[in-house]
């Protein structure tokens, strides 16, 4: 798909943005918009709780790097949630200015904008204690909840391995978001933060029942992180084509 949209600027067209990135202008009108809402509703319909009101405003004194860690620090899946998640019936949905019949804040691009220039000038994911655990620690699956745990336990100094049957990590977001949702290179650079943070990953490696307590054998805890399994099929012409045979068993 990637190679597709390079090729073709028709095909580009047809699969761009589902949500056009803010220019830096348009993103420092909007963060302003923000009321910075003391109870911030919006920070309570976030089901990863992220601060909003306090890393839009961030981003309105032009701090872009500190609103990034504002969001990772929250949910190390920032880039990807912002670009994927429906806003619209949770954070977005819980704007106050609703009340005022004015368009809610434009929660997810603001924070697309902030990843994405974190992104850009290389950020860093920063450790969250200066403690070094012995504690070995397998997460089986490389998806969201797996990388969210690799990540949280990494910062605080455990020893992380991540496994995964796919050559390629991110699970849902590698394999089974739309492309004008979020690209395979987007997914992918997410995990390169955690990447360099420390955290291994063991790909195309599955997991059985014999192996499985060779885990057991070889690490402190382990944590499951399987994914909902594979999707069901559309039963339509075209459904045995080899790629979508490879995202359906993701």
């Amino acid at each position: 798909m990637q190679e597709a949209l390079q090729q073709e600027p028709r095909i580009a067209e047809m699969f761009a943005d589902l949500h056009p990135p803010f220019e830096a202008q348009a993103a420092a009108i909007e963060s302003n918009r923000c009321l910075n809402c003391f109870d911030a509703p919006c920070t309570g319909a976030c089901p990863t709780h992220i601060d909003a009101p306090r890393f839009i405003k961030k981003i309105a004194s032009g701090n872009l790097r500190g609103a990034a860690l504002e969001i990772l620090d929250a949910n190390v899946l920032g880039a990807s949630c912002a670009r994927v998640c429906p806003v619209e019936v949770l954070c977005e949905g819980a704007c106050v200015m609703h009340g005022y019949n004015q368009q809610p804040i434009q929660i997810g691009r603001l924070q697309r904008f902030a990843m994405d220039r974190f992104h850009a000038q290389s950020g860093k994911l920063p450790r969250k204690s200066d403690r070094n655990h012995i504690e070995k620690i397998a997460c089986i699956g490389a998806g969201p909840a797996s990388l969210a745990a690799a990540t949280e336990l990494k910062q605080r100094g455990f020893q992380v391995t991540v496994f995964d049957k796919n050559l390629l990590p991110g699970g849902l977001n590698t394999y089974g978001v739309a492309e004008y949702k979020l690209t395979l290179a987007d997914s992918l650079r997410e995990i390169e933060l955690i990447q360099e943070l420390g955290v291994e990953f063991r790909l195309g490696v599955e997991i059985c029942e014999a192996s499985l307590a060779e885990l057991e054998a070889e690490f402190d805890m382990i944590f499951i992180g399987v994914g909902l399994g594979p999707m069901h099929r559309l039963n339509i012409r075209g459904n045995d084509h080899p790629d979508v045979i490879e995202a359906l068993q993701f």
